[in-house]
């Protein structure tokens, strides 16, 4: 299999691990809600030409990528960010007074470069939700303060989506 692209001039094989998480780290990718937000960051990454290859996200989100050289990573993300927060606050409209200034994803984020270990970073992001299960670390309810009822925020899947399952 041939990883290498190629521009008019140039062959590249351009693949980025980036890990960021929503604002406060608050836990709201669960169920059917994981799966839209899912949707909504494949949808923007195909609007730039950017091939996602995996993704998983328990209370933040990994996501393996493939940028072209002709586009800078913090000019991806911010638009991603950017982007992807103005379209969650859009579906769901009473997210953003949870959130201070209506931002719904953390300042920055963490990016690596994926050099011949491909695999052993596509089966970390697979295992993610495992270990953060082994830890403890996943609320199973929450309570929408501005109902008092417990929202579609409860696990009904812990399964990690992965490979374009969102």
């Amino acid at each position: 299999m041939n990883d290498t692209h190629s521009l008019s001039h140039s062959k590249w094989n351009c693949k980025y691990h980036v890990v960021f998480a929503p604002k406060y780290r608050r836990q709201v990718f669960y169920g059917q809600k994981r799966y839209e937000i899912g949707q909504i960051l494949r949808e923007l990454c195909q609007w730039k030409g950017v091939t996602l290859l995996e993704e998983a996200c328990p209370e933040h989100v990994h996501l393996l990528l493939e940028i072209s050289p002709k586009m800078s990573v913090s000019g991806f993300m911010g638009f991603l960010k950017g982007k992807s927060g103005l379209m969650i606050y859009e579906k769901w409209g009473n997210m953003k007074y949870k959130y201070r200034n209506r931002q719904f994803w953390c300042g920055g984020y963490y990016v690596d470069t994926v050099r011949k270990n491909e695999k052993k970073i596509t089966t970390y992001i697979r295992e993610q939700l495992k270990e953060d299960e082994m830890s403890e670390q996943l609320t199973l309810d929450f309570e929408d303060p501005f109902t008092g009822t417990g929202s579609d925020m409860q696990v009904t899947d812990r399964t990690c989506a992965v490979k374009r399952r969102w």
